[in-house]
């Protein structure tokens, strides 16, 4: 399961998956696989009853390792975000059982894809999310489909363009989060609120958990398709090239629109 990467434990029923790439759990292949491989675990085992997507760091996840688009082709670069936003979406959307995410950190890129992947995101105060994409010369397509429908056009257009990083009370007035706690607590309010699911009958909890999914899904595949394609041609622009060097060179980029 790439041991080293994600930690896979069940007690009282509850399957928790701790993301543990020091130093921010920046995405690889390799640990979006890991994580996949534990969730589909954790869906297949009949005693589990709910599943915490956890940190074992003070970051949740700082998203992309730049190396899976800096350099690349398009198609590449498209050939993770199969992984990460397709398997990943799949895997949730027939768990069958709860998922929250336990945020106590920053969160942003593909962090927030993990963390919003789960039917709950419970935030320690002092976390942080963001869409920091655009600044290094990409989009945060994904989340032109999964924003949107949960804050709104307006609340998504300026955290998605802008890319500035906000903090757990304005996710929470968004409407984000599910809960906000003190620092350090998501993780115990997590597993307090998975006990309470895993009290409820799991043939009950899969029938309605399904048809939830089923309701609230609509046309998210098909968007989710687009948003990739659009990911992948911008990953081919010399400007997204640009951008990821001089974040890497800590230095200003110079776009030329092309």
């Amino acid at each position: 399961m790439g041991a080293e990467l994600v930690r896979y434990t069940v007690s009282d029923a509850i399957a928790q998956i701790t993301l543990d790439r020091a130093p921010v759990n920046a995405l690889s292949m390799a640990l979006i696989d890991a994580l996949l491989e534990a969730l589909q675990k954790a869906r297949d085992d009949q005693s589990v009853r709910a599943v915490i997507i956890a940190s074992a760091h003070k970051v949740f996840c700082a998203g992309l390792d730049l190396d899976i688009v800096r350099g690349r082709r398009g198609i590449e670069a498209k050939a993770f975000l199969e992984r990460l936003y397709f398997a990943l979406n799949d895997v949730q959307y027939r768990m069958g059982k709860p998922t929250i995410a336990a945020v106590d950190g920053p969160a942003r890129a593909g962090g927030m894809t993990i963390a919003i992947s789960c039917d709950m995101i419970i935030a320690g105060e002092g976390s942080t999310f963001g869409y920091p994409e655009i600044d290094v010369g990409l989009i945060p397509a994904l989340h032109f489909v999964q924003l949107p429908r949960l804050v709104g056009k307006h609340q998504a257009f300026g955290p998605l363009f802008l890319g500035d990083p906000f903090d757990a009370a304005t996710a929470f007035r968004m409407g984000l989060i599910s809960e906000l706690v003190p620092k350090g607590a998501a993780l115990d309010r997590a597993r307090a609120v998975a006990l309470r699911f895993a009290e409820k009958s799991p043939i009950v909890m899969k029938i309605g958990r399904d048809a939830f999914m089923r309701a609230v899904d609509a046309d998210y595949r098909r968007a989710i398709e687009h948003a990739a394609e659009s990911f992948a041609l911008v990953a081919t622009t010399r400007d997204c090239q640009e951008g990821l060097d001089a974040f890497v060179e800590k230095r200003p980029p110079k776009y030329t629109g092309r």
